[in-house]
């Protein structure tokens, strides 16, 4: 039997990782750390097209000095004992995840922009021995600034390892059976438990720019197949509305915040609203759905509105999880 050199490092008995990915979130709601935040976030090329020569003198000049003072505001109307609403439950998905995986799976949390990072988590199940990893990228619709921006990073990080992990990661699941099932006895059991029943039922999903459907980007379309499968299963039309606008350029249309102050003038004033896009309850539907969304439609003249929460860490989300996940793990499990 060969003996190993003095020299060899130990290696860990191989194993398999499972990274779950979510957009990110500030450290604390302070003006400070949201400008750190910011910097990341929109200094990548996916989020922002822009040619860097144009856009630095914007962001450093004009964003970075007023945004994150009112971004920090909305944070803390939405800030928990336990921190990020979004950190807290990613990390809260993944502990479920763990148990339901079991032992010989490794699974983790990381942030695209803000900690953790990929990078960093990436190392660490390297070091723990996972040879393989499944990259999960928590975006059921797939658009080139997120899911695209996590596989890049994930690859910058893989570029600087001299022994790298196989990676694999999760597809997009817009118009997955186990996701459009999840997502109809969500909003049904979340509907029952309200004391009015809703004229008109908005998916809100987040806004991108329009430029960015016609250079090709699938994701306008598999938003809009992701409300059509839902609409068919819980048989009840659905408004279809995009959130988050951001600058001056033409973005997806129609805007939420446009659909709210404009159904009560068409009589439609009882308004539920959910955003099937998120994986995790975050500040663009805490804030910007369930108390700035409430507001701009009360003040238009509606007399009832329910925000319904995301698939977050509940039973039926982390079962939608888990049979996602087993199946890219197919051939390594």
């Amino acid at each position: 039997m060969t003996e190993k050199p003095d020299f060899h490092p130990d290696i860990a008995p191989p194993k398999i990782g499972v990274l779950l990915v979510n957009l990110g979130t500030p450290d604390e709601p302070t003006p400070g750390a949201v400008r750190r935040y910011l910097a990341e976030f929109l200094s990548d090329r996916r989020v922002v097209e822009i040619p860097s020569i144009a856009w630095k003198p914007i962001l450093h000049g004009i964003v970075l000095r007023t945004r994150p003072r009112k971004s920090a505001a909305a944070y803390r109307k939405v800030w928990t004992d336990e921190g990020s609403p979004l950190a807290v439950i990613t990390e809260k998905q993944t502990g479920k995840l763990r148990t339901a995986l079991g032992t010989g799976i490794v699974t983790s949390w990381a942030m695209r922009y803000g900690r953790p990072g990929i990078g960093m988590r990436i190392e660490e199940l390297k070091e723990q021995g996972c040879e393989r990893i499944l990259l999960c990228p928590l975006y059921p619709q797939y658009c080139a600034a997120t899911t695209a921006s996590v596989v890049d990073d994930a690859n910058a990080a893989l570029a600087e390892m001299r022994w790298q992990p196989a990676l694999r990661t999760l597809p997009a699941y817009h118009d997955d059976p186990a996701y459009i099932g999840a997502l109809e006895k969500s909003v049904r059991a979340s509907l029952a438990a309200l004391d009015f029943k809703p004229q008109a039922i908005i998916a809100s999903f987040h806004g991108m720019p329009r430029r960015t459907l016609e250079l090709g980007d699938p994701y306008h379309c598999q938003c809009q197949k992701t409300a059509r499968l839902l609409s068919e299963a819980l048989e009840t039309p659905l408004f279809v509305a995009f959130q988050s606008r951001f600058g001056r350029a033409k973005w997806l249309e129609p805007a939420t915040s446009d659909m709210l102050r404009a159904l009560p003038q068409k009589d439609l004033e009882k308004v539920a609203i959910f955003a099937p896009g998120f994986a995790a309850d975050c500040l663009e539907t805490l804030e910007e759905l369930a108390i700035a969304g409430r507001e701009e439609f009360l003040e238009a003249g509606g007399t009832d509105f329910a925000y319904l929460p995301c698939l977050n860490d509940s039973d039926i989300g982390m079962t939608m999880l888990e049979t996602l996940i087993r199946r890219e793990l197919s051939g390594w499990v």
